[in-house]
């Protein structure tokens, strides 16, 4: 009994020695685990630290950035109504669905003032006709509007072919708006003077089929770098500004776009609201036929 109690003092001391050994020679301590866990669960962890940030760039744009709906009310409040103009109107597209057209003529009000004309996006680049602008345009006519049409100009295709191609989708008849430009981007990797003779090019051919000056839509800042040269100084120019008492552009300007957040019975959400800088007497001076001259209000 004497001989072994020794020797199981013996393997008793080396079987607790053998765990720590163990931990110490193939890294089950604490600062060992870090490699295993960056090794094995390194895939989800990435994952879901992409996926938090994507989520929180998106609410931020949502709530803070992007310009439609109550994302900008909620800085600066429900759209609010120029004063001093009673000649207003809407821009519309495929957003906008199906429209009411019977509530819109009938119902629809901006500050106490009808409807009075809408412009209908017609065509994208040398290749897109937005969906909706056979209905919409047919029914802004028949609904007692004066309407409108416009192209949404493309970096990625040349002048010439956008307008040929908005002239081959888009039939303006007497009593229409002239044909609208939207031009919001400068391309990159070309010379401002370059870019102007680009949109020259489309505003010449397009001129040169309806005999008017096409209207240039684009928002104030774009307007100040890129294309404030006399050479453009002759085109009624309709201007974005939003959630601003005046326009602050100094130059001419027929057309304010003053908010992307308007409400009106007919169209489910929210849509583009204008107002003309004029009377319903120039406005229809404006149109295709309407007058050899344009009027020049400021």
């Amino acid at each position: 009994m004497s001989t072994k109690t020794p020797t199981r003092s013996r393997y008793q001391t080396t079987r607790h020695r053998k765990p720590t050994t163990y931990r110490r020679s193939h890294g089950w301590g604490l600062l060992s685990l870090l490699p295993f866990m960056k090794k094995g669960r390194r895939w989800p962890w990435l994952l879901g630290g992409i996926g938090i940030l994507v989520l929180y760039v998106w609410a931020f744009y949502y709530f803070f950035v992007g310009p439609t709906g109550f994302r900008w009310r909620a800085l600066y409040g429900d759209a609010k109504y120029p004063a001093g103009y009673e000649i207003h109107g809407i821009d519309i597209s495929h957003y906008q669905g199906t429209i009411n057209w019977n509530r819109l003529r009938y119902s629809a009000m901006v500050d106490g003032c009808p409807i009075r004309f809408i412009i209908i996006k017609a065509t994208e680049g040398s290749s897109r006709v937005d969906e909706n602008f056979s209905d919409n345009f047919d029914n802004a006519r028949e609904y007692g509007f004066i309407r409108g049409a416009y192209h949404f100009w493309s970096n990625k295709s040349s002048a010439r072919d956008q307008a040929y191609y908005f002239l081959s989708k888009v039939h303006l008849e007497e009593g229409d708006l002239p044909p609208v430009l939207d031009i919001e981007h400068m391309p990159q990797g070309k010379s401002v003077e370059d870019f102007q003779m680009d949109v020259l090019t489309w505003l010449h051919i397009v001129e040169d089929k309806y005999h008017v000056k096409p209207i240039i839509y684009t928002y104030y800042k774009f307007k100040e770098r890129y294309l404030s040269t006399s050479v453009f100084d002759g085109y009624p120019y309709w201007i974005a500004h939003y959630y601003v008492d005046k326009v602050e552009y100094k130059g001419k300007w027929k057309f304010w776009q003053h908010t992307d957040a308007g409400q009106l019975p007919g169209i489910k959400g929210n849509v583009d609201l204008n107002i003309y800088n004029g009377s319903y007497y120039d406005l229809m001076q404006l149109t295709i036929g309407g007058s050899d001259e344009m009027t020049t209000d400021e």
